[in-house]
């Protein structure tokens, strides 16, 4: 009896236990990282860091959003006179003449921008040879996503000891905690180190400094060199137990039970210039940083911060199917699934995890959007600069921020681009010869508007049209009015205003965009010539149409500028139709149907009106169906018939395939990302290593689980047969409904629908359609 008491209680402890375990959302390991790709992150939106877990030597990778090599450069091509003569020729097809002028006349000075770059590394070392391992066991590496909190735990000669970083937005600096389970245990060195342009001096008895300036090398494409930016870090360490005292660019703890650091950076950077500023000091700035802390506990830094984090994360919580795999470490969940194993709750692990990075490297107290890796990075000259990308990566970057209940997150990108009207202007003027103001296929915290990389890849002026309609978006999704008026509204009409003057009627009298190129793709001409600048090309038109339905709606809801909009819809009335190819049934690329260069091509921009458009929908079949061939036709050449693609790119073919109400093929080209493009730490691979793979997925799952880009809340509109169960909480929905729900055997069971502002509209439920009126805090309950 007492061996079955005993059993009883092994056996309902396990349970509890497991019970546990697969209620959080963790990516765990059992060994540390062996590289930057298995490393951990952790932000606040302007501080980040990179985990990496050692009990030899610690790793953890700095990042402050805005440390930048480069400077502002008036690099726009004084274009405008000679628009006409390049756009002459491009209308009457000829391309090889356009493309020469352009050359010559389009060309930015510098025609490259410099990179994002590591703040440095903080480095522990417990042991003095790397190569000797010690004998380790019960090793464990976490990161709680709902806590934001990453913890490393091991044993080593009988004494456990603990780790645990976070970064608080609160009190805006990174925190280390160190601890063991026997008094003294602790031993080890922390030192500051970079690989370039600074130094680590000694900080009082128990800090450190780090402060340096950027120095740019002599590269004429890249802009001026010289000395730059001017950046700085500060820590400073408490203990319990033990001493701690500074040595060189280090602190040495030796006896010590308890170890705390606060560590904080800063640049003189100043977003209202678009340019550093000479009045800050970032050492100063630092200092600041860590007195505002002054006697606040460690526990109270702590609980503020799991407060503040939980506050924006838990507000959306998915479930579907089973959770027992997360009792098996991440890596090797990711394993199983790429030797053919389907791991749906995976998918929910890197729903959430995209929701996690969006919050980790967008949010106050944070300023810059978002760039081509969120906040982290460990080079000084990184992938494609870590830019702002404008031809699809920042905007996909803000995909899910909506819809995925993080509105907030927003704020960067809107501020950001309110601001880069003022480059975008003399851009729109000097080279374009228009009003309002564009910004072309990428940008940087120094306000960059102009064509770089290349005239035939870089001339992209309909970029700033698409950030615009990024802020529509926001009002859609909070209807906040006096955002409308005062942020979305003046970014809007600008826009408008240079497409405006931007368009040209060609021979067939279409309004169209010239020069125009679709990103970074290029035709075949019969005589066997490859080119990629065009004009009037299909994603430009379907872009202009939407910014213009965008103006005449927000126009009417603050009743204001009628003429404009009336002479936007006569424009509108001219623009060429959405073509299908009679060569392939494709939706066709460009205002021709040429041949295609590069048929399995990573971008796919003439589905820009199926996602994240609104023009290709099932009220369009024609359309549709063509939308349908363009993805097969991709995939069928994609890599040498592979169907393999870039990270970011799969991600945006799940959201076609949802709204393409096929969600079977939506969860085939999800798990594609999983197996293929997927690293140990979850980020997407492009390769190398890019975010916005990582928010495209998660707005993915949403556009399978709720569309409302049309008249018609739909529930469940691309569920696949791999997900017959499931319930989700906290979704958005545009309207500013909050959307929960549950279903069994893929039929919906339970359906709530929250008010956050008046609401009036229709939802779509198996078929079924119910009109509701609801006010601001009212719920609709369905249970078909």
């Amino acid at each position: 009896m007492r061996f079955f008491i005993l059993y009883c209680f092994v056996f309902f402890a396990c349970c509890y236990a497991n019970a546990q375990d697969t209620s959080r959302l963790e990516l765990w390991y059992k060994q540390p990282a062996a590289n930057w790709n298995e490393a951990l992150p952790v932000g606040n939106g302007r501080l980040g860091a990179m985990v990496f877990g050692d009990v030899v030597r610690e790793r953890i990778q700095l990042n402050e959003e805005s440390l930048w090599a480069g400077s502002p450069t008036a690099a726009d091509a004084n274009a405008a006179a000679r628009l006409p003569e390049i756009r002459e020729n491009l209308l009457k097809d000829s391309i090889r003449t356009a493309m020469a002028l352009s050359e010559k006349y389009l060309r930015s000075k510098p025609m490259r921008i410099r990179s994002y770059q590591s703040l440095g590394d903080l480095y522990i070392d417990f042991f003095p040879d790397k190569s000797a391992r010690p004998n380790i066991s019960d090793y464990t590496r976490k990161l709680d996503l709902a806590t934001g909190i990453t913890t490393v735990s091991y044993t080593y000669n009988g004494v456990r000891f603990n780790r645990e970083v976070f970064v608080s937005a609160p009190d805006n600096i990174i925190v280390l905690r160190l601890w063991s389970d026997q008094p003294g245990a602790i031993h080890c060195r922390l030192s500051l180190d970079r690989e370039q342009d600074a130094l680590v001096v000694p900080d009082g008895e128990k800090g450190l400094v780090l402060k340096g300036q950027v120095l740019d090398l002599p590269d004429e494409d890249a802009g001026p060199d010289g000395l730059h930016m001017r950046f700085a870090a500060k820590l400073t360490a408490m203990h319990t137990g033990g001493t701690v005292q500074s040595v060189n660019n280090s602190l040495y703890a030796k006896g010590v039970t308890e170890l705390v650091v606060y560590l904080t950076a800063a640049t003189d950077y100043n977003m209202a210039l678009l340019d550093m500023d000479p009045r800050i000091d970032p050492v100063q700035q630092s200092s600041l940083l860590l007195q505002k802390i002054g006697t606040k506990t460690l526990a109270a830094i702590r609980a503020d911060h799991i407060k503040d984090h939980t506050a924006f994360f838990n507000r959306v919580d998915l479930s579907i199917g089973s959770a027992a795999k997360r009792l098996l470490p991440t890596d090797e969940r990711i394993k199983q699934v790429k030797a053919g194993a389907e791991d749906v709750d995976l998918a929910v692990l890197q729903f959430q995890y995209g929701r996690y990075l969006l919050m980790g490297s967008s949010r106050s107290p944070g300023i810059l959007p978002a760039n081509l890796q969120g906040i982290w990075c460990k080079d000084m000259n990184a992938p494609w600069n870590a830019d702002l990308h404008t031809n699809i990566n920042l905007q996909m970057n803000y995909w899910p921020v909506e819809s995925a209940n993080l509105s907030e997150a927003f704020l960067p990108f809107s501020n950001f681009v309110n601001l880069l009207r003022v480059p975008g202007r003399v851009t729109a003027s000097k080279t374009f010869g228009s009003g309002g103001w564009t910004v072309n296929h990428l940008t940087n915290p120094f306000g960059r508007t102009s064509i770089s990389d290349g005239v035939s890849w870089g001339t992209y002026p309909i970029a700033g049209s698409w950030l615009s309609l990024h802020l529509w978006e926001h009002f859609q999704f909070t209807k906040d009015t006096a955002y409308l008026r005062t942020q979305a509204w003046p970014v809007l009409r600008e826009a408008a205003l240079f497409i405006q003057g931007f368009l040209v009627k060609d021979s067939q009298g279409y309004w169209v965009t010239a020069p125009s190129t679709s990103p970074e793709n290029a035709f075949k001409l019969p005589n066997g010539e490859v080119y990629g600048l065009s004009y009037g090309v299909t994603m430009d038109i379907q872009i202009i149409r939407e910014l213009f339905a965008a103006c005449k709606k927000a126009a009417a809801l603050l009743k204001t500028d009628k003429e404009f909009i009336t002479t936007l819809t006569k424009i509108e009335k001219d623009l060429p139709p959405i073509r299908v190819s009679k060569r392939y049934g494709i939706v066709q690329e460009w205002i021709h149907d040429y041949e295609e260069t590069e048929p399995g091509h990573r971008h796919m921009s003439q589905l820009f009106g199926l996602y994240p458009g609104t023009q290709i929908n099932r009220k369009t079949p024609e359309l549709f169906e063509a939308a349908q061939r363009t993805i097969e036709r991709r995939l069928q050449y994609a890599q040498g018939g592979t169907g393999s693609y870039t990270g970011w790119s799969k991600s945006w073919i799940i959201n076609f395939y949802a709204r393409l109400l096929n969600g079977d093929l939506a969860w085939k080209n999800l798990q594609d990302m999983q197996r293929y493009l997927t690293l140990p730490n979850l980020f997407d691979d492009h390769p190398p290593f890019q975010i916005d793979g990582n928010f495209g997925l998660t707005a993915g799952m949403i556009e399978m689980l709720l569309q409302s880009h049309t008249d018609t809340l739909q529930l469940l509109p691309a569920l696949p047969a791999s997900w017959p169960n499931g319930a989700v909480k906290g979704l958005k929905a545009r309207g500013n409904l909050q959307v929960d729900m549950q279903w069994e055997q893929a039929r919906i069971k339970t359906v709530r629908l929250l008010a956050l502002a008046p609401y009036t509209g229709q939802v779509s439920v198996q078929g079924k359609i119910r009109k509701i009126t609801l006010k601001t805090g009212e719920q609709f309950q369905w249970n078909p």
